[in-house]
């Protein structure tokens, strides 16, 4: 699998340049099967490009989906009318606006909905959170190293504020969340299309 990684920060810093706006930065990772676009969630200028990259791909017909953190996974509008309304899209995705204002992410997902292109929720849906934290098996799913350092950033992350038996639950429901996003990516792969996840740099990185 053709894998590319781009971090909101690294388009914002092309698109400042005239000669490499973000259509000239898409070739560039291209071809690949998957785009991983790691975003900062309370960057607007990172929505702005996410919906660029979107209209890009689909105005080429090569956008097989577009897979976002925001929505949880078995959530999909694939079977929704290119002319779905806002307030249809949100239902089909159950978007959760308290926690992603559709004013920041609805108009990238309306420019998939808009192209035909099916949105995919990728996160690991509320439901499924408690056993991920109990189950100790996610623990090895990464080497020592790699799960001190995952765990490490947990701290950080809650400003060291998280009692410390709280690390490993903690760490194991990232991991379950990045596992349903690379499950989710991985159903929607079309040869000779690509697919793009949306999702917090930190996902991505992982």
């Amino acid at each position: 699998m053709r894998l590319a990684l781009v971090t909101g920060v690294a388009l914002v810093a092309s698109c400042a340049s005239p000669r490499l706006n973000t259509a000239h930065r898409i070739d560039a990772l291209l071809p690949a099967d998957v785009v991983l676009f790691g975003e900062q969630h309370d960057a607007p200028q990172h929505q702005r490009i996410e919906r660029d990259v979107v209209e890009t791909l689909a105005a080429r017909g090569t956008l097989a989906a577009l897979a976002i953190e925001m929505a949880e996974q078995g959530s999909s509008t694939s079977m929704l009318a290119r002319a779905a309304t806002d307030t249809q899209v949100q239902s089909a995705l159950h978007w959760r606006s308290a926690g992603w204002p559709w004013t920041a992410y609805g108009p990238v997902v309306m420019a998939a909905v808009r192209a035909g292109v099916p949105v995919l929720g990728a996160n690991l849906p509320r439901s499924r959170m408690s056993a991920a934290m109990a189950d100790q098996s996610l623990d090895r799913r990464l080497s020592g190293p790699a799960l001190k350092a995952q765990q490490q950033a947990i701290r950080i992350g809650h400003c060291g504020l998280l009692p410390e038996n709280q690390i490993s639950p903690m760490t194991r429901i990232q991991l379950a969340r990045d596992m349903a996003m690379a499950q989710t990516v991985a159903s929607a792969r079309q040869s000779g299309k690509t697919v793009l996840l949306i999702a917090g740099a930190g996902h991505v990185r992982r």
